[in-house]
């Protein structure tokens, strides 16, 4: 694990006592702190080893830092508490941060956005582990990153970082930063889309000159980033992926394949789990990315040859009589929705969950693709209302009937999708639980 003489003989809380707090107490203890640790529901608790503290009563003062689970919000009580007793309230990801300085001499990759982060991060260490480069997936994907070995002098520890989780960063300075779009998504903790934005830009804030900043066309056109802001701190060390600006370096990949100065050097038809406009993103992104650690494009394309994709993310599982079945369950809102709407020409949509937003938009102009949309979960009367004249509509209500009634209309050619645009905490635990009910269906089928 990665362990900190920083932070022997201090005292800290952690709250949350799920993978990732388990691993911020054992690499605290491990590196000489005492841990006073709490979880509201008792199940966590009773399985934990350690000393156990109530943070709703008991007196915070003296601890050095209050460590917190990213999914806390900032109004819970316990976060509060801290706040007014002057403990700082911190994540996993800050204690990683101190602890670079004790580490072996390594660079670190920072992605945020919106929708693609998960599959820009993979992209970008696999690209890495093929070129021979020890290398680390962590933050919001893989195991904790405090649970991981050290890696050797030479090393790149590449992070997903979600918004809940730069909210609660303050020092990470990134070697090369990347930002693949923002959409509206978890207004509900955020509040606005002023403060979503916000939290996805400490990210850059909190990078040194020259260190390398990466953003998309769509994230840079978009209009959510104050181009002042931006200008003003990162002109001297900007990239871009996607379509880049005039004047700035990148990498753009059409349907043709990766482009660098004008210049075709991979095919995108070479990369199997790399088809669509959003996975041509994601490749724009780690391309440049590589090319900021120094990669060359000989490397870089072997890497997108033999990525071999994610779980619940354009995941194809099965053909049956001509038909193809791809679980797409990680499309949370419409805008990583949309993108899998156009990669295929005629698609059984299966859509519907737990909406995060009352609109469609983003997938409208990829409706000429859907031959009927099949809908469950609580958004079904809201997509239902929202589809009704542009597609045929069926309110399967469950995704087992959703799946039959999709595999039974489908023909030779088609592609059966389940890309929900939504949450799934009405009927699964998250989405991967409902990705997996999907490929069980398919697979009986």
């Amino acid at each position: 694990m990665i362990t900190s003489s920083l932070w022997t003989g201090k005292r800290y809380g952690v709250f949350g006592l799920a993978r990732t707090g388990r691993s911020v107490a054992a690499a605290l203890t491990a590196s000489g702190a005492e841990v006073a640790a709490w979880d509201d529901n008792a199940a966590p608790r009773d399985g934990f080893g350690g000393a156990l503290t109530d943070f709703h009563t008991a007196d915070l003062s003296g601890l050095a830092a209050m460590v917190v689970s990213p999914g806390v919000p900032h109004d819970a009580p316990v976060f509060r508490r801290a706040v007014a007793a002057g403990v700082p309230v911190i994540g996993d990801t800050e204690l990683f941060a101190q602890a670079r300085a004790g580490l072996p001499p390594h660079k670190v990759v920072g992605v945020t956005g919106t929708n693609g982060k998960s599959t820009t991060c993979a992209l970008i260490h696999h690209i890495l582990v093929t070129a021979g480069v020890p290398a680390r997936l962590g933050g919001n994907i893989g195991a904790p990153i405090l649970s991981e070995e050290p890696l050797p002098a030479g090393g790149v520890y590449v992070l997903e970082l979600s918004s809940f989780q730069l909210e609660l960063t303050f020092t990470l300075d990134c070697d090369v930063a990347v930002l693949t779009n923002i959409t509206p998504d978890h207004l509900d903790r955020h509040g606005t889309m002023e403060a979503y934005v916000a939290a996805k830009m400490r990210l850059f804030e909190m990078q040194t000159h020259p260190h390398t900043a990466i953003l998309t066309s769509e994230a840079w056109r978009s209009g959510v980033i104050d181009r002042l802001w931006w200008t003003s701190l990162h002109l001297s060390r900007q990239l871009a992926a996607d379509n880049p600006e005039p004047g700035l370096l990148g990498a753009a990949v059409y349907d043709e394949g990766a482009i660098q100065d004008g210049e075709l050097w991979a095919s995108q038809a070479d990369w199997p789990e790399l088809q669509g406009p959003h996975n041509s993103q994601n490749a724009a992104c780690a391309i440049v990315a590589c090319r900021a650690l120094r990669l060359d494009r000989e490397t870089i394309a072997r890497g997108l040859a033999t990525y071999p994709g994610l779980p619940h993310r354009m995941e194809r599982v099965r053909e049956v009589n001509g038909v193809a079945f791809v679980n797409d369950s990680k499309a949370t809102n419409p805008a990583s929705a949309a993108p899998a709407l156009a990669a295929f020409p005629r698609v059984h949509w299966i859509a519907g969950g737990q909406a995060k937003t009352n609109e469609l938009d983003a997938c409208l102009p990829f409706l000429p693709h859907v031959a009927a949309a099949y809908l469950i979960g609580e958004a079904a009367p809201l997509f239902a209302r929202l589809l009704a004249d542009k597609v045929a509509v069926v309110e399967a209500g469950t995704l087992d009937r959703a799946v039959a009634l999709a595999a039974a209309a489908a023909q030779p050619g088609d592609t059966v999708l389940l890309s929900p645009a939504c949450a799934s905490y009405d009927q699964f635990t998250d989405f991967t639980a409902r990705g997996a009910a999907f490929k069980r269906l398919v697979e009986a089928l």
